[in-house]
């Protein structure tokens, strides 16, 4: 009895471990798909954190000017190989402002009203979330100059109270593509 028993149990086990290895054995049941891709450019690691920074701004420099005067920053490409791609197109992204849309807000939003623009060395502005023109790439290191600049909402921002004076941080990452 004790045989039949110790037979049957192994056999009922047998059957369901066929049972469950097939439940098991899926074929193809996950694809990992991608391309990998070499850049004309890679970034200046040591350039890669750009600090711009504005200094003290006289409140009352907003009454006459609607703006600051462009301070440059440059985005460096070291290693540049033009048989990859001869030109380099940039894309800046962060939080938009909700007073002046295109220009960056500040970090803790338009509390300050004012906000940070983009713009290329002619004058022409970078909207967030807008490539720049083309830059021509040449062979070895490139340096894409940029400016930044501070703006005031309208003239009266100052009279009317809506430039609050302090400290501000703005924050914006940036990606390059090679169209």
């Amino acid at each position: 009895m004790k045989k039949r028993q110790a037979l049957t149990s192994f056999l009922i086990a047998a059957c369901l471990m066929s049972v469950m290895s097939q439940g098991w054995a899926l074929e193809n049941n996950v694809q990992i798909t991608g391309s990998l891709v070499s850049e004309p450019c890679t970034l200046d690691p040591k350039q890669s954190d750009i600090p711009l920074d504005f200094g003290n701004l006289v409140g009352k420099y907003f009454a006459l000017n609607a703006r600051t005067p462009g301070e440059t920053f440059n985005i460096v490409l070291i290693g540049c190989d033009i048989s990859l791609g001869q030109s380099a197109t940039v894309t800046f992204l962060g939080t938009q402002s909700g007073i002046l849309p295109g220009l960056l807000a500040p970090d803790d939003g338009d509390t300050h009203g004012i906000a940070i623009g983009i713009e290329q060395l002619d004058g022409k502005q970078v909207p967030l979330g807008k490539p720049t023109p083309a830059y021509q790439l040449t062979e070895g290191t490139n340096t894409l100059t940029l400016k930044g600049y501070v703006a005031a909402p309208e003239p009266d921002a100052v009279s009317n109270r809506k430039i609050v004076f302090g400290p501000f941080t703005a924050t914006a990452t940036f990606e390059v593509a090679y169209p």
